[in-house]
């Protein structure tokens, strides 16, 4: 048979089309198909659950969670856990709160008060010297991340208690005439009818995304989560990876202290309890998986969404707040349920 008989044959012959995977479909995007349905049952069960306010309201509160859970995602990428985020999370608010109310310099005899932006930033260093502390323990150290970011997770949180001495710092408002205004700003001010909390978030989103999809670091950070030993022989700088993985977390961490706080108006020392456990949650909803490598920004999102969302409603249809802890704890569990089956033990998606 001669050749051109040989592709007129070929083209002859019709592929069959591929068949949709309706199981894989639903396993891959169990967040998004999640948060639809909580929106319809909440929807149903309430007149006021589906509002535009009341969506850009749950979406603030989301912002403190997502913020959280970003830092957490590239952590967990890198085939690590940061259980210290929460208790970051309060050190940096009982921080900006420090700062708000005058920082007394006794040899000078004054007191200097700080403007909006200089507490943002300094902030935002202190909670970047608290990852990369965890991060020099597990990169150069060699300290298990669990055990390393358990210890960071009591000292920051008992800094915090010995700053305020167990006391909340109220009145974060400032006062015009001291130039220090402007923190609530973060938590009630709105741009474009859009909360700047949900503003941060995205923004945050955006660069986590194209930092991981469009960068060196971004393909070092996968590499070195899927498999450390052959990123190490390939190149890849993993110490520095993983330091700068936890200090980014720390930053992220800062960042959602100081929406807490400026939601508030206060900051208290016992503030982001548990909430590294929520993050870890949101995450693993989004469809990371916990032993590294694999993972996105819009499913993380997605997690955080599902988490706020569902307590929300929860909240506004009068739930028992002990029966909230329950259908959370649910979610958490049929969530890593879920991951189980999609990556197995090996971490590969199936």
């Amino acid at each position: 048979m001669s050749s051109t008989a040989q592709k007129q044959s070929v083209q002859g012959v019709s592929t069959p089309p591929k068949k949709i995977d309706i199981g894989r479909l639903l396993l891959e995007g169990r967040a998004f198909f999640a948060l639809i349905a909580i929106i319809i049952f909440f929807s149903f069960m309430s007149p006021y659950y589906f509002t535009v306010n009341n969506f850009l309201i749950m979406s603030s509160h989301v912002a403190i969670f997502g913020l959280l859970a970003l830092g957490m995602l590239l952590v967990i990428l890198n085939g690590g856990i940061d259980l210290s985020v929460g208790s970051t999370l309060g050190l940096c608010g009982v921080f900006a709160g420090f700062l708000m109310q005058g920082v007394n310099i006794e040899f000078l005899g004054m007191t200097f008060y700080p403007s909006l932006w200089v507490v943002v930033v300094l902030t935002c260093l202190l909670g970047a010297a608290v990852g990369t502390v965890n991060g020099v323990l597990v990169a150069h150290f060699k300290v298990p991340a669990f055990v390393a970011t358990l210890g960071t997770m009591y000292v920051a949180r008992g800094i915090a208690l010995l700053m305020t001495n167990g006391l909340t710092y109220n009145q974060l408002d400032g006062k015009p005439e001291l130039g220090n205004t402007g923190f609530e700003w973060l938590g009630f001010n709105r741009l474009a009818g859009i909360p700047i909390s949900v503003i941060v978030l995205v923004v945050v989103a955006v660069l986590c995304g194209l930092m991981i999809s469009r960068t060196a670091f971004g393909r070092w950070l996968y590499a070195s989560g899927g498999n450390e030993t052959a990123a190490d022989l390939s190149g890849v700088p993993i110490k520095r990876v993983k330091v700068t993985v936890y200090l980014l977390s720390g930053v992220c961490a800062a960042l959602a202290g100081l929406v807490l706080s400026s939601q508030l108006t206060s900051a208290g020392p016992t503030a982001g309890t548990t909430y590294e456990l929520t993050a870890i949650a949101a995450v693993v909803i989004g469809g990371a998986a916990l032993t590294g490598g694999r993972g996105t920004v819009r499913g993380t999102i997605l997690g955080a969404l599902v988490i706020g969302y569902l307590s929300d409603g929860l909240v506004i249809i009068g739930v028992s707040a002990y029966w909230q802890t329950v259908f959370t704890g649910t979610v958490i569990v049929l969530a890593v349920l879920l991951n189980s089956l999609q990556y197995g033990s090996s971490g590969k998606s199936r």
